[in-house]
């Protein structure tokens, strides 16, 4: 399964239910599963029908990527923190099933399902306030004790990806000077932080073949060939098997 962008996890419950969201500043609307964008303003053509940008994007989550509560619970249990029995139970209530005729589908008893069904609207009611204190505690939270967005193209998100604003410009100022790579980093952390300061130097959307790309990253490191292995190895650009063209992944 791709990993989740940093903008899925900071959407509110509601936009997650729906699946997309509202991006102001670049004035379009953005899938949250997976980053597909739609211009305010702009229509869209599916078969005889002219949509504008929101309608569109709901169109293309419904036919991408079906059931938002499907897609919700099939994510991994370290993300949901649901059982695969409460997500099949969950699946039921929204169809609005009978606990009877659920708990003899499920060979369980009535009493057994009515407690989940409770369970799950205590569990709500805990999650709306835990939810609000979080958002007390970000909002206090110093810029420098917030942990760097992860990119959605982040081919493994683990420890490595646990980096403050304060480590990140800590390690930018060890290892840079002005825009020249003094060398490139052995550990993961560091090698992450080097490796997104250097990306950010490509487009998003143009195509760079492998001279370009190469005269890019001469301007921060003399060793092209090993940074640009490990902007592709760690998701940062994407390329064509024969390496005739490189972009920004997405």
């Amino acid at each position: 399964m791709v990993e989740l962008s940093e903008l899925f996890f900071s959407s509110s419950p509601s936009e997650l239910a729906s699946g997309y969201t509202r991006d102001p500043e670049n004035h379009n609307y953005v899938c949250l599963i997976c980053g597909s964008r739609a211009e305010e303003g702009r229509i869209y053509r599916i078969g005889e029908d002219y949509l504008e940008a929101e309608r569109y994007l709901r169109e293309h989550l419904a036919s991408a990527h079906g059931s938002m509560l499907e897609y919700l619970l099939g994510l991994d249990k370290r993300h949901t923190g649901i059982t695969e029995q409460q997500g099949e139970l969950m699946r039921r209530f929204a169809r609005g099933d009978e606990d009877k005729g659920i708990a003899v589908e499920l060979g369980i008893a009535a009493s057994t399902v009515r407690n989940h069904r409770f369970a799950l609207r205590e569990r709500a009611k805990q999650a709306r306030v835990f939810l609000a204190a979080m958002g007390i505690l970000e909002a206090k939270e110093k810029g420098d004790q917030r942990f760097i967005p992860i990119r959605r193209s982040a081919t493994m998100v683990d420890e490595r990806y646990r980096v403050t604003e304060a480590e990140r410009e800590k390690i930018l100022s060890k290892y840079f000077v002005g825009d020249k790579l003094r060398e490139f980093p052995i550990k993961q952390k560091r090698k992450l932080v080097v490796l997104d300061r250097i990306a950010k130097a490509f487009e998003s959307g143009p195509r760079y073949t492998e001279k370009q790309v190469n005269e890019t990253i001469l301007e921060f490191y003399g060793d092209y060939a090993t940074i640009r292995r490990y902007l592709v190895e760690y998701g940062f650009i994407d390329r064509e098997p024969d390496g005739s063209a490189y972009w920004v992944k997405e």
